[in-house]
């Protein structure tokens, strides 16, 4: 289980991102952390995979994150790979924390998300969607519990994330949990046990998968209207 217990995060210039956010996770959900920019999904996601600090806390299994990271798989854009390193360099890097690193399965994930002919090129000379597609083949290689995404799509054409959102739910194959930030709601919604809309830092709403589901409506059309977006606004504009 993740406990998240009073989390609050300050940036010099920019004010209060996190505001006092708690709540827990059952082991085995899939969990959409969504909202608007800025307010707090990608810091939410860091501060819970132990790479920020600040107020509150966060445990798994009753444990910080610095006590168990190697239950912890924390995915993103970004990636936490050296630009000089290669697909190869990456994964002896990465068994180095993740004792259960799977280096077969990394390899067949690489061929899946077309990187077979880049496994020796450098990491840095990658486009955006081969490094976010090598992160992915990393984070589903790690053998981690807990899985946390922060915008797993970005720089992936259509087909690309319809392949990841097929491989992911026939790959959580021992009960993981999954945290996933996007804004692709309409393809992820069937994904979802569960869904966190952030708003000012805060918890605007807390929905599991049967509220949207029995009312006909939706994820996206509730998660509008929760925000209080106006779909004609632009009238006013024009």
């Amino acid at each position: 289980m993740i406990e998240v217990k009073n989390l609050e995060k300050t940036y010099p210039g920019t004010g209060r991102v996190l505001a006092n956010l708690s709540f827990t996770v059952p082991d085995g959900q899939i969990v959409g952390i969504l909202g608007r920019n800025g307010v707090g999904k990608t810091t939410l996601l860091k501060r819970m995979a132990g790479i920020l600090r600040g107020k509150g806390s966060v445990l798994y299994d009753g444990r910080p994150p610095e006590a168990c990271m190697e239950e912890i798989a924390f995915l993103s854009g970004e990636g936490s790979f050296f630009p000089e390193m290669t697909a190869w360099d990456y994964a002896d890097f990465l068994c180095a924390f993740y004792p259960r690193f799977d280096r077969e399965r990394f390899s067949r994930l690489l061929s899946f998300f077309g990187l077979e002919l880049y496994r020796k090129q450098r990491a840095g000379t990658l486009s955006r969607g081969q490094k976010t597609r090598l992160e992915l083949a990393a984070g589903f290689s790690k053998g981690a519990k807990y899985l946390l995404l922060d915008e797993p799509f970005a720089g992936k054409d259509v087909f690309s994330r319809k392949d990841f959102l097929k491989l992911m739910t026939a790959g959580l194959l021992h009960g993981e949990t999954v945290l996933l930030s996007t804004h692709d709601i309409e393809e992820a919604e069937n994904l979802f046990d569960r869904v966190l809309l952030l708003r000012y830092g805060g918890i605007k709403a807390d929905l599991a998968a049967e509220e949207w589901q029995e009312s006909g409506r939706s994820l996206s059309d509730i998660c509008a209207a929760e925000l209080g977006y106006d779909p004609a606004r632009y009238r006013n504009f024009l």
